[in-house]
């Protein structure tokens, strides 16, 4: 399995020192060229490597992690978006009436035809996200939802091999209406940090 994070801001670099840690390799790209990225990538660690968006989007599993009016030139970018899963790690800032109605995640999802869409990792702030998500003997929790069942255990698998625990909140519209922020309204799960105890 193959990881990039799209967007190399404060979020996509949190999620970049989560692979680094665990030894993970993963893509990093932006709309700035590999060789600006690449001193930043190399002193979060070895693992974390800079590439062009379209050598990035080759990896089987893609973050998205750019600024939510982004998101329609990255999903240009690929002509099919079969095969890959897409995990929307953004927040919409933007007004209600620009989302057609939908949920952050379940408006995106439609410029990704064909790929398997999961929410995740957008509710923790940029710095709590970045530090190491064992804390006071459990692990720090990360809300995932879809409207694919089957998307949602790989990237399950892929928050606890970063040290998180994951808890599956369901559909977009329905628990993860718990996670998404639309406009000026934010989901009551939005910022909340728990963790979870080793079982």
């Amino acid at each position: 399995m193959s990881y990039a994070i799209v967007g190399f801001g404060a979020v996509g670099q949190a999620l970049a020192h989560a692979f680094a840690r665990k030894n993970i390799k993963v893509a990093v790209a932006s709309r700035r060229p590999p060789e600006a990225l690449a001193p930043q990538a190399r002193a979060i660690g070895p693992t974390v490597v800079a590439k062009s968006l379209r050598d990035a989007l080759e990896a089987d599993t893609i973050i998205l992690a750019v600024p939510f009016g982004e998101h329609r030139e990255v999903a240009k970018a690929l002509p099919n978006w079969k095969g890959k899963t897409v995990i929307d790690a953004m927040n919409a800032l933007v007004p209600l009436e620009e989302l057609d109605g939908l949920p952050s995640s379940a408006f995106v999802a439609k410029s990704f035809t064909g790929a398997r869409f999961v929410k995740g990792f957008n509710h923790l702030v940029a710095a709590i996200l970045a530090t190491d998500p064992a804390v006071e003997g459990g692990h720090r929790v990360v809300f995932l939802s879809s409207d694919d069942e089957d998307a949602i255990a790989p990237v399950a698998a892929l928050a606890k091999q970063l040290g998180f625990a994951p808890v599956k909140l369901g559909k977009l519209s329905e628990g993860g209406a718990l996670v998404h922020a639309r406009g000026r309204t934010w989901g009551q799960l939005i910022f909340q940090d728990l963790f979870k105890r080793e079982q």
